[in-house]
């Protein structure tokens, strides 16, 4: 595991676990990065400890479909990662969404995440529109990030 303080490789590295971790859409590998009391704010919704962590991201899988995330490092600073993401799916009726946002995440010593608190705003897109093309899981290494897709 990854502890801080960070330095731009492991920051970058950090992110990129996260990120494949999301990808992978299970939210009890998901939660492990997780400290046991982590505070989230996702959007509007602010949850306190692990559980909820997993229980967030069940409902949230269930409704956005084909979920697809590419992460970003933004900036880093001892036990602080600032991220920019996107990530591309659809609801049951088949309307397909490119969400965007920023999170800030806070780490303690041993490593797991104590605070996430994340900006997120949906974008309605059509399904030519897609820019995330890989079958679902982790986002192949030769696939064009942020920066190289232009968002």
């Amino acid at each position: 595991m990854l502890i801080p303080p960070f330095d731009e490789q492991s920051a970058t590295e950090k992110v990129r676990m996260a990120e494949d971790a999301w990808n992978s859409r299970e939210p009890r590998r998901v939660s492990q990065v997780y400290s046991p009391e982590t505070r989230w704010r996702n959007r509007s919704e602010c949850l306190q400890g692990r559980e909820a962590a997993v229980a967030f991201l069940t409902r949230k899988w269930a409704k956005e479909l084909d979920y697809r995330l590419i992460k970003e490092l933004w900036a880093w600073q001892n036990d602080r990662l600032a991220v920019r993401f996107a990530y591309e799916w659809h609801d049951d009726s088949g309307n397909w969404f490119r969400s965007y946002g920023n999170e800030n995440w806070r780490f303690g010593a041993d490593g797991l995440m104590t605070e996430r608190f994340a900006c997120i705003n949906d974008l309605p897109i059509a399904a030519s529109e897609r820019l995330f093309h890989w079958p679902l899981g982790r986002r192949p290494d030769d696939h064009p990030g942020l920066s190289e897709l232009g968002l």
